[in-house]
């Protein structure tokens, strides 16, 4: 897995976010609805399909970056986010 600035760096584009990724994700071949599920069988469901998704990283870091709350991307749960960003922010704040 990439470090999370690398990836980061790699999804902008004069500015703009790069979307490209988009479509070679697995997720293109399955119903939205697979991706926010309502509970977590349904969790585990979409993380098999991102497991070996050739995207994973860029998905996780496109939900970072926009601050996308609800659904499964780049494998992790609503609550797994919430605490990478909560990490990232720690780590931010001992980096100064």
């Amino acid at each position: 897995m990439l470090p999370a600035v690398a990836v980061a760096r790699r999804t902008r584009h004069n500015g703009d976010v790069d979307t490209s990724w988009m479509g070679r994700g697995k997720c293109r071949e399955m119903p939205p609805d697979t991706f926010f599920p309502s509970d977590g069988v349904g969790v585990e469901v979409a993380r098999r399909v991102c497991a070996d998704c050739p995207v994973k990283e860029p998905c996780l870091e496109y939900a970072m970056v926009n601050h996308i709350d609800h659904g499964v991307w780049g494998g992790t749960s609503e609550r797994e986010r919430r605490r990478i960003a909560r990490h990232r922010r720690l780590i931010a704040v001992r980096s100064r």
